[in-house]
This record gives C-alpha cells, structure tokens and sequence, in this order.
C-alpha cells in the first residue's frame, strides 16, 4: 500500500554533436537519470565548477535506486552513531537513559530495505550537501524530536551556534542553529496544526481544552519565516485527537469531539486533509519560494493498557515484526489522507516548479513501540516524569528519518548534476 513520491523531473531536448566525446557524455548522462550514487566526492561539489570532469563521473560508484521504505528492522550490533553523553543537545524529554531507562537492545536495531543497503549516515557529507543552505521543520513537537536528533547526528563533526534569540523571544518553540562553517541553518518552527489555531476554552490552556481551528487560514508563526528556507519538513499529528472547533471563511462549520448543542460534527481526519491542503497551496502562493517540501508521514503512538491520560504506558523492549502487527485504523486513515494531499500537491507544483517529497516513516515506526521514552524522559515544563508514548528517545529508530532525509538529499544532488551537465552539454 505504499504511496511515493513521483518523479516531477521533466523531459529535456539535447542537441548533441556527433563526436565520440558527446556520444559518451550522452550514454553517462542518461546512464545516471537512472540510478542514485551512494558514494560521492563530498569535499568538492561537482557543482562548483562549470566544467564537468566525465571521468570522475564515470568513477562514481553507483547502485540502482530502491524503496528505502519497504523493508524490516534488523538486529546492529554496532549499535548507535551516537550517546547520550557525546551529544550534549538532548533535551530531557528524550533522554531515556539519562533518566535511567535500563535496557539498551532499542538502540540497536537498524532499518534494512528489502532490495538495498540505507547508506549510513555522514556528517560530512550532509554538510556538503546542504553547504550554504537552510532547512525548516514545521510542525509539532515530534518535528523537533527529529531536528534534535539530526543535530545530534552532525555532533561528531560540527557543533552549531545557537541563533534562536536573534529570532524569537519563544526559543522553547521556535529554534534556530547555524553551522558557521557549512553556512548551514536549521530551524524547528512550531505549529502543531499547520494552520490558525485559538484556545476557545474560557479556563484556559490546557493538554486537553477545546480549541478552535481556522482550516482554510496556514499559521503565520511559519508561513512569516518560510520563504527563504532551501528545505521544508512538514508534518503534523496527535493534536488533531483534541477537542476542536472548525472554522472555514471565518465561520464555524463544525467540530470534533466537543460536546457543542447544534454543531455539525465533521471528523477529525477532515480537518487533518484541510490543514496540509492549506499548507501546501500556502508554500505554493509564496512567491519567493523555491525550496523542496518533504511531508514526513504520521508517526504513531504505542500506548498500552490505558488512553496517554489513563495511565498508559509503551514498555516494550523489541520491535514489532510485520506479521505482528499492520497498518490500520486512524494511523492508516491520517496516512493516506495526507499522502493524498500530497500527491495533488505534486501535481500542481510541477507548472510552478516546486518539488514534493514524501519522507515514509509511519509504517517502519508503526513496528517500533519500544523506541519511546515512557516514563525514561522529563517534560519540558514540568518537573516530573510522564509516561511518553508519542516522542522517541535519542538515539533511536527515529534516527532513521534523518538517513532516509540523507539518502533522498543524495538524490536530488545527483538531479541537480544530470541538470549541470544538461545545460553544459
């Protein structure tokens, strides 16, 4: 059932001299519209020179492209890139071993596609790639969750400045890191519901009041910083399970779960397909924006014995097999919904030439209940244990996200040097 992103590379008319040097440039060039390079000369981009040198892309070592999303988690032995102690950067609220989580073996499984190797993560060229550029998570709190896991990726090799006061007086929720080096930035922008949200509770906020959400208006907390961004993750989730009231045209047409006399009840998958609907055609609207969007797929909770306030817990140690458990229910239904969502998205981008990436995570996650904190990790603003079956402690399987994120910025480098060579040729 899975759902990826189509190729939005259109054709490309060659004039081509009939020499033996422009016959060989031609075989290369539609040799590599084909395949991915797993191994690159990171310390010196091809692009950075107008100059191609044929025979270093005849060296490159390169392998067929494969569904990096479909395959199993497989026992590593070599364990995590990193720990608790050599990247300073993890917060509390996933810091399971700090907090005396006493089993390790969650660390060590990795994700092995069914017809490939996943490259392993490198810092270095990571950094190469994204030299000069910027990248946004926009979302919830799980988006942050991968943003500090992606920092503590790149810990072995460089240590960024924190820039978020430059930005904003909310730096709990709005971050921003700059690599001085690489000129690289990476951001996490908060808005758990992509677009306007208002508590409409008269007590106030609190985990599980009424809010009121403006479906067909994106939040400017990041639609205002947006523009400029080379790489945006988009993603959203578990607070669509709130109560809520749905606004569209600045008048209430519904609700879910709120307990309201005369209000139409509307699902709350609705609201979630409106929210990346009005997202996507905002980045498409903007009119400075060239970046590639990456929508990375719902990832699901394990709760056990009882709802997140019923005192349920994820105390798993293992993974899930495929045959233990599928993908169903309200994680499918949030998964298809967004996917279909972003598949129109595509379309549409492509007259404007905007890319749409997916970033697959939810059914690899599905299979991971033992990789969140549950009690192993602190809130941010409260001094107490919770039982959090939503984050995932670091390092852990989301780790993954980022090597799935490294290996599909891989391929659009390579895209950008058949493009090079195209234009040169």
């Amino acid at each position: 059932m899975k759902a990826h992103a189509a190729d939005l590379n259109g054709r490309t008319k060659l004039q081509i001299e009939n020499t033996p040097k422009m016959v060989l440039l031609l075989a290369i060039i539609l040799s590599l519209l084909t395949v991915i390079p797993l191994c690159l000369d990171t310390r010196r981009s091809p692009l950075s020179s107008a100059r191609i040198n044929v025979g270093e892309l005849r060296s490159m070592v390169l392998e067929k492209h494969c569904d990096i999303f479909s395959g199993e988690w497989v026992p590593n032995p070599k364990g995590p890139y990193y720990s608790n102690e050599s990247c300073r950067l993890i917060i509390d609220q996933q810091n399971c071993m700090k907090f005396g989580r006493p089993d390790t073996e969650f660390m060590n499984w990795r994700w092995k596609p069914h017809e490939c190797e996943l490259p392993l993560f490198n810092p270095v060229q990571f950094l190469e790639i994204v030299r000069g550029k910027s990248l946004a998570f926009v979302g919830d709190s799980v988006g942050r969750n991968q943003m500090e896991s992606l920092l503590c990726l790149l810990a072995s090799e460089a240590n960024p400045e924190d820039i978020s006061h430059k930005y904003t007086s909310e730096t709990d929720y709005f971050k921003r890191w700059y690599y001085t080096e690489y000129k690289f930035t990476v951001a996490t922008l908060w808005s758990p519901f992509l677009v306007k949200s208002s508590d409409a509770d008269p007590n106030g906020h609190s985990r599980n009041n009424l809010m009121n959400l403006y479906l067909d208006e994106a939040d400017e907390s990041w639609v205002s910083q947006i523009e400029n961004f080379d790489y945006v993750i988009i993603s959203a989730g578990q607070w669509f399970f709130r109560p809520l009231v749905y606004y569209a045209n600045g008048q209430p047409v519904g609700c879910h779960n709120c307990n309201i006399n005369n209000m139409t009840a509307l699902t709350k998958y609705h609201a979630y397909r409106m929210a990346f609907r009005t997202a996507f055609r905002t980045l498409q609207r903007l009119k400075n924006y060239k970046g590639i969007t990456f929508l990375r797929t719902f990832s699901p909770s394990h709760f056990e014995n009882g709802d997140w306030d019923k005192g349920g817990n994820c105390g798993r140690t293992r993974p899930f097999t495929s045959q233990e458990v599928e993908l169903d229910g309200y994680t499918m239904e949030f998964y298809l919904t967004q996917v279909e969502e972003l598949r129109a998205a595509e379309k549409q981008g492509m007259d404007m030439g905007l890319k749409f990436s997916l970033l697959d995570t939810t059914e690899i996650m599905l299979l991971r209940p033992d990789g969140h904190p549950n009690q192993y990790g602190h809130s941010m603003h409260k001094n107490k244990t919770v039982n959090d079956c939503v984050h995932w402690c670091l390092p852990g399987p989301i780790d993954t996200w980022n090597e799935f994120l490294f290996y599909m910025l891989k391929i659009e480098r390579q895209r950008a040097v058949v493009e090079k060579l195209i234009k040169n040729a």
